[in-house]
């Protein structure tokens, strides 16, 4: 069996859902079909139940999936191995000003057990660059939020958070158990700066052109808010200062945490990086 393959089969037993592996994966649907269809052919039963109401695992599939999941971990272990051998053993991992996320703490934890050996450099960074310094060369791989431009990067979604309104204690709004888009207008807003990417300036905008002050990092949009009684967005779940509350709204799109890395770089510390997150966050 070869190890794509394998990855392949990981991704649909771990997604359920053919078309999302095939996302995760970066490919189209069709030929992952057909790898696991060989697969199957190569193993000599089925790996899945197909029907109208979804994909689940064969009692095979499941058996599979455990010695798949254990041979992979050891693949990326040799490729480690290897790298600090050849010097390698650096990773630059770019964080976006939300390094309490448990998410990433259960991810440094996995990822130092896994490999010991590696270095491991944490670069945070404000919100006027969503790729982490990605594109500028600063770091191998991102832990972000989308959306936005993603021309040339690899980009993995693991997880999506909703949103909600940041609003001072004492404004009127904060008795609504929820709110729309259409409820703030009219309110100032947080701005970035203006050459941020323009797909994550709309959407921490909901879609639209905002007055109100421009800001590059958490604090100073809390502070907006405090101040000066600045609309300011967070994923609910973030721990906030007394004097201010957070109302989800309903008609916002979750925020996607997600891994980031550019296309085609083959570092395999990437690689593990990227397959010990997905688990990290799954929990």
């Amino acid at each position: 069996m070869e190890l794509r393959t394998l990855r392949y089969f990981v991704a649909v037993a771990e997604e359920l859902h053919f078309g999302r592996a095939a996302a995760r994966l970066h490919m189209s649907q069709p030929p992952l079909s057909r790898a696991i269809k060989r697969l199957e052919t190569e193993v000599g039963a089925a790996l899945f139940h197909r029907s109208a109401a979804g994909v689940t695992l064969t009692r095979v599939g499941a058996a599979l999936l455990e010695e798949a999941r254990t041979l992979l971990a050891q693949a990326d272990r040799v490729r480690v191995r290897v790298a600090a051998a050849a010097g390698a053993a650096t990773l630059t991992v770019g964080i976006l000003g939300d390094s309490t996320d448990p998410g990433a703490t259960r991810l440094a934890a996995a990822y130092r057990r896994r490999h010991p050996g590696v270095e491991v450099h944490i670069r945070e960074t404000d919100l006027t660059d969503p790729t982490c310094g990605l594109r500028a060369g600063l770091v191998d791989v991102a832990l972000t939020r989308g959306p936005f431009d993603e021309t040339g990067l690899a980009v993995l979604e693991l997880r999506a958070d909703p949103v909600g309104a940041v609003l001072r204690a004492d404004d009127p709004l904060v008795r609504r158990d929820r709110l729309r888009l259409a409820d703030l207008a009219g309110r100032r807003w947080f701005r970035f700066p203006e050459d941020t990417d323009p797909i994550w300036q709309s959407y921490w905008n909901g879609g639209e052109t905002r007055e109100g002050p421009v800001v590059r990092a958490v604090q100073e949009c809390l502070q907006a808010v405090l101040w000066n009684g600045t609309v300011g967005m967070t994923p609910l779940g973030h721990d906030q200062p007394e004097e201010l509350v957070v109302v989800p709204l309903s008609d916002m799109a979750p925020s996607r945490v997600v891994a980031a890395w550019n296309e085609g770089d083959a570092n395999p510390l990437i690689r593990s990086f990227v397959h010990i997150a997905t688990a990290a966050y799954r929990v």
